[in-house]
């Protein structure tokens, strides 16, 4: 008997010991004040930048939703990510190319899946009037150096509301964002910061932080340094990726403000497991 408590023993302080060391490698998190942002929509449940994948981003508790515009022809502002429609749709060619009335005729969500057919394009006005008292809206101006005049358009569908709280425009482009500012200073607006140009000098820290609200990195090429550089000048810091899979654990990590993904289901999934490296 005494022979079988020892074994018994053992047993349970070597699971104890298993415990222990898996406690060690991991850490349970709750952070609900990180924001979840839902890439083109919840775009990885339906065709991205529609109203479906809007649609779905508010069913799974996303606090925006993130959408792509553009101009076409005739001046409308057209939310799809590409300049051309060739991969979103059953179309092809440039949007600039189309009138709003031309584009409505392609199908926008047929090369998702044959249970999305007869989606179509929206516009920002649209998205704007089903979606505003809704949720948060992140809206980037994809290349507005092909769309003169692209920031007056957007300050001119914005300016109908009264409270911009819930509302950033975001871009690659440091000008045309310095110049969203300029034109409507209640808006918050963010700078995407290119892989190749993730390294930001302090006095680069300093120009953008001095109108930008947010600085958004891909997270594999930021680190927790950089984030609390923007941090620590007042601006946020919103972080994506290529649906990396430890998105969630290297924002969690950095510190960061929100997450931009496709699958924003993280949030109501909470709490999560970060592996420490």
């Amino acid at each position: 008997m005494r022979k079988h408590n020892l074994v018994w023993l053992t047993i349970v302080g070597a699971c104890l010991l298993l415990l222990v060391g898996y406690s060690d490698q991991t850490k349970r998190v709750h952070q609900p004040n990180m924001m979840s942002i839902a890439h083109r929509g919840a775009s990885g449940f339906a065709p991205e930048n529609t109203r479906s994948a809007f649609q779905k981003g508010v069913e799974l508790q996303a606090d925006y939703l993130e959408c792509d515009v553009h101009l076409s022809k005739d001046g409308e502002l057209i939310i799809m990510h590409d300049e051309k429609i060739d991969r979103t749709t059953n179309g092809s060619g440039f949007i600039k190319d189309y009138t709003l009335a031309e584009l409505r005729e392609f199908d926008a969500g047929i090369t998702f899946s044959k249970e999305f057919e007869g989606e179509t394009i929206m516009t920002l006005n649209e998205l704007l009037d089903e979606f505003f008292d809704q949720i948060g809206l992140l809206i980037e101006l994809k290349n507005p150096e092909n769309y003169p005049g692209i920031e007056e358009s957007v300050v001119s569908v914005l300016s109908k509301y009264e409270d911009l709280s819930s509302i950033i425009v975001q871009s690659f482009d440091v000008e045309s964002m310095r110049k969203m500012q300029s034109l409507l200073p209640e808006l918050s607006v963010a700078v995407l910061i290119r892989p190749a140009e993730s390294f930001l000098s302090e006095s680069k820290l300093d120009d953008l932080t001095s109108f930008a609200s947010f600085v958004n990195f891909n997270v594999s090429f930021v680190n927790k340094s950089m984030v609390n550089k923007v941090q620590q000048r007042g601006s946020k810091v919103l972080v994506w990726s290529k649906n990396d899979k430890k998105l969630v654990s290297k924002a969690h990590k950095y510190g960061v403000d929100g997450i931009i993904s496709d699958y924003p289901t993280w949030r109501i999934s909470e709490p999560i497991y970060l592996v420490q490296e």
